[in-house]
C-alpha cells in the first residue's frame, strides 16, 4: 500500500476513534496505521490538582476511586505511581471532574 494512502485510511479511523465510532481494530492493524495510543503521564502535582477539583478529601477521594487512602497520599507525594486503568480514570476526571458525582449519595 502507498505511503500516502496508508496515511489517509490512518487519518481517517483517527478521526473515527476519536469521535466514538466503535471499531475491532486490533493493536496490529492501528500500528500499521500509525495509529498510536499514548502512554498517560500524569504528575504528582497533576493527581493533587484532580483530587482538588473535585473538592474531595484524600480518603473519599481514595473510596471514589477503589483505592486505599494510602495509595493517595503516596500518588501525590511522589512515592507511588497509578497505574492501569486508574491513570485513565484518573485523566477523565482532569478533564471532566465531576464525572463520578453520580457515585456520591446524600
Amino acid at each position: 500500500m502507498r505511503d500516502s494512502i496508508k496515511k489517509a485510511i490512518g487519518e481517517t479511523v483517527q478521526d473515527m476513534l476519536n469521535s466514538g465510532i466503535k471499531s475491532s481494530f486490533t493493536k496490529k492493524e492501528l500500528d500499521s496505521l500509525g495509529i498510536k495510543i499514548p502512554e498517560i503521564q500524569l504528575t504528582t502535582y497533576q493527581i493533587k490538582a484532580i483530587r482538588e477539583q473535585t473538592k474531595l478529601s484524600q480518603t473519599v477521594f481514595a473510596r471514589l476511586l477503589n483505592v486505599s487512602p494510602s495509595s493517595i497520599r503516596q500518588w501525590e507525594q511522589g512515592k507511588r505511581k497509578p497505574t492501569g486503568s486508574t491513570k485513565v480514570l484518573l485523566e477523565l476526571l482532569e478533564k471532566s471532574p465531576h464525572l463520578l458525582d453520580y457515585r456520591l449519595s446524600a
